[in-house]
């Protein structure tokens, strides 16, 4: 029988290893918990030394409008010491508060919060402690720093808890795919946004595979979720979900790329599957997808605006991950939600040579399942030196890093 901690969780259990496994360094503990969340977001500073970190006192239930979560900033050179930045009241589980570095800044910083009855962004500048606010809340960011695209987070919350924020309710729940709402760009330095995409034009989008007439619209709720724009800024990616009496508790998906301005957009993975994704360059996108080509679930390397499509490491990267692109595009860096012993795992897979290479099996207790999970979502340092992870297995969820520099 295992025996609570003075944390609050579950006592330290030891992560998995062998001789040439990296060693996992915890970078934050106790009384307060700690995680950063995604992991196709800016972590590290371009200097690959200072990271971002969320910090909560308590686990294990649902966020509340109430909950204040705080932020920091790791010194990994000063004995991983953490200093607040501010606190938020938009977060989730599994992504956080979207906190990140805003590309091409040594000492800015983005994430989302709930002020006046809205959401909104707040930039925070790490040196000198300024702070302005946008009034619109953030998702992904553009590489060059000076634009994001963002979601209906109230929507969110509604329909995929875990993903949205507490606090303000949908004021379109009762409609099925809104006009109003939907996919927006969002200026960084004005904080004005443009919709870019409605819920309502989704439905206008051909689907490649099918025949939407079949598809009950009517009666399913259609929403939007992961954005991620692509390297050279010119076109995003995002997930087109609904749910209805086919669905019940599920959700059926479509993954689409658009131009940066809202045109365009192309049913990449027509085919009701598609998972976590990233994009290896402006025009490839790596996702785990079923595809009649294997006719099974797999890690697929899409062409963006075309048909062509190959499954990589399908014998090797067998199952779901967050996976993400080393620089260079030589190694991708993934996980695993937990298996059968309860261990997520997290590896490096080598693309030209199709080998695997573990950095780690993370124990992770049955209390942290659905939406309170505690996923890894390996984050890398911008000099593919690091290997940031999130683990509850040393009494509760905590923040390690694994030095990769000898393996890359």
């Amino acid at each position: 029988m295992r025996r609570r901690s003075f944390l609050g969780g579950f006592a330290a259990l030891p992560a998995l290893r062998s001789a040439e496994t990296p060693l996992a360094r915890q970078i934050t503990k106790g009384p307060h918990f700690h995680w950063f969340g995604y992991y196709d977001k800016l972590q590290f500073d371009p200097s690959s030394r200072f990271l971002l970190s969320l910090q909560t006192p308590f686990e294990h239930r649902s966020p509340r409008p109430d909950d204040i979560v705080k932020l920091g900033l790791i010194d990994t050179q000063q004995q991983d010491r953490w200093t607040p930045l501010g606190e938020t009241r938009a977060w989730n589980w599994q992504q956080g508060a979207m906190l990140q570095w805003i590309p091409g800044s040594r000492d800015e910083v983005i994430w989302n919060d709930r002020q006046d009855a809205r959401f909104v962004s707040v930039i925070h500048n790490v040196r000198t402690g300024k702070q302005r606010r946008l009034e619109n809340p953030i998702y992904a960011l553009a590489p060059n720093g000076k634009w994001a695209v963002s979601c209906d987070f109230r929507r969110l919350n509604d329909v995929r808890p875990g993903y949205g924020y507490a606090g303000i309710p949908d004021p379109n729940a009762a409609d099925p795919a809104p006009q109003n709402a939907g996919l927006w760009r969002v200026d960084l330095r004005s904080g004005q946004q443009k919709l870019l995409l409605s819920f309502r034009d989704a439905l206008d989008i051909p689907q490649p595979k099918g025949d939407w007439k079949y598809s009950p619209w009517n009666e399913s709720k259609h929403w939007f979720n992961h954005l991620l724009i692509d390297p050279s800024g010119q076109r995003f990616i995002f997930l087109h979900r609904w749910r209805g009496p086919r669905e019940g508790a599920g959700f059926a998906t479509r993954m689409l790329t658009i131009d940066a301005d809202g045109r365009n957009p192309y049913v990449l993975d027509p085919y009701g599957r598609t998972s976590h994704f990233i994009w290896r360059d402006p025009t490839h996108v790596l996702a785990w997808a079923w595809h009649p080509s294997l006719a099974q679930d797999r890690f697929y390397l899409y062409r963006d605006r075309s048909t062509q499509v190959e499954a990589i490491g399908p014998d090797v990267m067998t199952v779901n991950g967050h996976c993400t692109y080393l620089p260079g595009n030589r190694f991708i860096l993934n996980d695993t939600y937990p298996d059968r012993d309860r261990l997520q795992h997290v590896y490096l897979y080598e693309v030209a040579s199709g080998r695997r290479i573990p950095l780690g099996s993370f124990p992770s207790p049955k209390e942290y399942t659905g939406e309170w999970r505690c996923d890894t979502h390996p984050r890398f340092s911008p000099d593919g030196k690091k290997v940031c992870i999130d683990s509850p297995h040393h009494g509760g969820r905590q923040m390690f890093l694994i030095d990769i520099s000898s393996l890359v």
